[in-house]
């Protein structure tokens, strides 16, 4: 059960982060320097294959003008 949880919160996450990404117009290396980040990161995210910390999320989330919240948040659309 926790493993299902913990793959659906990164399918979310995976899924929110390229909306909120492509809705603002930024490549995932536009996105990467925002945060000062490895595009290769980025990548692993919205591939939802990555562990990730809180403060990296943090600096996403900022770089997106988003909370950390916003990319959990499940679409009505998904």
């Amino acid at each position: 059960m926790v493993r299902r949880d913990i793959h659906a919160a990164r399918q979310i996450l995976a899924r929110n982060l390229r909306r909120f990404r492509l809705d603002k117009g930024l490549t995932q290396e536009e996105l990467a320097n925002a945060a000062g980040l490895r595009q290769a990161l980025i990548s692993e995210l919205e591939a939802g294959k990555l562990d990730v910390r809180l403060d990296t999320l943090s600096r996403v989330a900022l770089a997106l003008d988003a909370t950390v919240a916003e990319l959990f948040q499940e679409s009505k659309h998904s």
